[in-house]
């Protein structure tokens, strides 16, 4: 009972902690003298001094959420509310100590390459069956005779493009990624070795999960494009070997009434996904507890809540940067 009473005592004194950290005394004046030599205006240091303070702030007011659901969301029917609170708490934990970007250098190389090289074959395969099954799709449903056939490859690039290479591929790889990253946080979690950087004096959620993010937004936007590429040359194989469209017709199609902005769009989107795989990825990997048999289960999870979000946001960012 005593050790109960005193677990609830440092709760309550974080809570307080949270509540008192909303307040930041004097920010602007602590780093006046840093924008003072930059010879600034006194109105150009008042905007920086205010978008300052509104960052941090805002910064603390998440972590302050945080610690309240924290506290008061232990049961079982508001898991959720837990999950979603600690899930703001890493990301401040990940941005609040950022190391020297030396240190990660090497890491960052070999996330890159296991992010992008690595997943080279299974995106070659899904791109190009994908254009493939579309193209033959299209053609067989193209009922009216009044169209001509170069819409098939309208549809087919349009399709390619807006949907099926950003968010079929980010499905794909929040599979492989995704399980990846948490069942190897995992495991230095369930190993100590996570509590043996903690013990070094190393920030590990910045250590282990920063390098992960950096190259995750970098890499994935060229596998997205690399992966439009081969949708549509699939489709144009698909097409011209079965005999349902000309490769003249195919061609026309993907050049006619091409719009950038759908490019765009897409590259949007693979970032916004690049991030949440990671990020919802390595929390699981990071609060993993238990043995090898938890860490399975948060490899699980990882995925299903990373694909649960990719298609969430695909909707979200669809209705705001299409409509």
């Amino acid at each position: 009972m005593q050790d109960g009473g005193s677990e609830r005592m440092d709760e309550v004194q974080e809570f307080r902690a949270g509540l008192s950290a909303l307040c930041i005394p004097n920010f602007g004046q602590s780093h006046f003298f840093l924008v003072r030599k930059q010879e600034l205006s006194p109105r150009h240091i008042a905007m920086i001094i205010s978008r300052l303070n509104n960052f941090f702030i805002a910064a603390n007011i998440v972590h302050f959420i945080g610690q309240i659901i924290l506290i008061f969301a232990q049961n079982s029917s508001m898991n959720y509310l837990f999950h979603f609170g600690r899930y703001f708490q890493f990301l401040q934990q990940l941005f609040s100590k950022p190391e020297k970007m030396s240190i990660y250098w090497k890491q960052l190389i070999r996330e890159t390459d296991a992010f992008g090289y690595g997943s080279l074959g299974i995106v070659t395969l899904t791109s190009v069956f994908m254009g493939a099954v579309i193209t033959i799709q299209t053609v067989y449903n193209l009922l009216s005779p009044l169209l001509p056939m170069s819409v098939v490859g309208i549809v087919a690039r349009d399709s390619i493009i807006l949907e099926f290479a950003p968010t079929m591929i980010s499905l794909v790889l929040a599979g492989k990624i995704g399980s990846s990253i948490a069942s190897q946080i995992g495991t230095m979690r369930v190993t100590e070795q996570i509590d043996a950087l903690e013990i070094m004096g190393i920030n590990p959620a910045t250590y282990l999960v920063l390098p992960k993010i950096v190259a995750a937004v970098f890499i994935l936007p060229f596998i997205v494009i690399l992966s439009m590429f081969l949708g549509i040359a699939g489709g144009y194989v698909a097409g011209t070997m079965a005999g349902v469209i000309s490769g003249t017709d195919y061609i026309q199609g993907i050049q006619d009434s091409f719009i950038p902005y759908n490019v765009t769009f897409a590259l949007i989107k693979t970032v916004v996904f690049a991030f949440l795989i990671t990020t919802v990825s390595s929390y699981h990997g990071f609060y993993t507890s238990g043995g090898a048999l938890e860490v399975g289960e948060s490899s699980t999870k990882a995925v299903v809540y990373s694909s649960i979000l990719v298609l969430v946001f695909d909707y979200m960012l669809t209705q705001l940067l299409l409509t």
